[in-house]
């Protein structure tokens, strides 16, 4: 597999026999990865390749820089609320963003540091180990821009935190400590954040090094709780997308241009 074409993400090979794929999120600005028109594409579709790739067993999804991912790019958020056409291209990339890393056959861990919003809080939190710094911050950003909380909220936060918890952080936009992420049940694991990295890749390595049909049939199996889900997922990422057309979503991006609460 070629993976010199993605310009956003970083790939390497580690493990037993390179079988592991590291994959972090460029930081396009030396401070946090953020989802561009290019980001958003390249991050929706590095998962069929992984699951293409015979000598992929596992792979790790990591950001560069002061944190995992700061949430989409505010020109992408502008054309998606200024353009038709570029807003229906990005929400086919957004939902099979969410069903590309379900449906993928290889185990994936994340490793959350830092802010962790948007896309790529997306595939953090549908990996299927999450590792998260206890002093990252989660946030799912979408009703502070003014749009419904779409892309992965309604289909895996209520599974793994309890619909009280996802109603709570959701509506609000509240931020989720790493250490509080693992009390609720939206993360696997929270460590030090200096036993971040060594905690993922050694989850990597035993995933790898393990058998494979058994890891594989298994996430499978598990992952049919959240194609259940598929509908209420569909029916968000369609409201969320539909306010992005409106007029809340203006007045979101402008208060985060001029760093201020919104006046909805």
């Amino acid at each position: 597999m070629d993976y010199s074409r993605y310009t956003t993400l970083s790939i390497t090979r580690r493990g037993p026999n390179n079988s592991v794929l590291d994959i972090q999120m460029k930081a396009a600005n030396g401070k946090l990865p953020t989802s561009g028109h290019e980001g958003h594409r390249e991050l929706a579709g590095i998962w069929r390749d992984v699951g293409a790739d015979d000598t992929v067993r596992c792979a790790v999804l990591r950001g560069e820089g002061l944190g995992f991912s700061g949430g989409g790019d505010l020109a992408l958020v502008q054309d998606m609320a200024n353009d038709f056409e570029v807003r229906t291209r990005v929400w086919k990339e957004a939902r099979d963003l969410v069903y590309n890393v379900i449906n993928c056959d290889k185990p994936i861990v994340s490793a959350l540091h830092g802010p962790a919003v948007g896309a790529g809080l997306v595939a953090g939190l549908l990996a299927d180990i999450s590792i998260a710094a206890k002093t990252a911050k989660i946030v799912d950003g979408h009703t502070r821009l003014g749009v419904a909380a779409g892309d992965h909220a309604a289909i895996v936060w209520p599974l793994l935190c309890g619909m009280a918890k996802a109603k709570y952080y959701l509506l609000l936009c509240e931020a989720v400590s790493g250490e509080e992420a693992e009390r609720i049940g939206l993360v696997s694991l929270a460590v030090d954040e200096a036993d971040l990295l060594p905690r993922a890749y050694e989850v990597a390595d035993k995933l790898a090094a393990g058998s494979q049909t058994a890891i594989r049939w298994t996430k499978y199996s598990l992952n049919n709780w959240l194609r259940q889900a598929g509908p209420a997922f569909d029916t968000s990422l369609a409201l969320e997308f539909m306010g992005f057309g409106g007029p809340d979503v203006k007045e979101g991006v402008a208060s985060l241009r001029e760093r201020r609460a919104p006046r909805f």
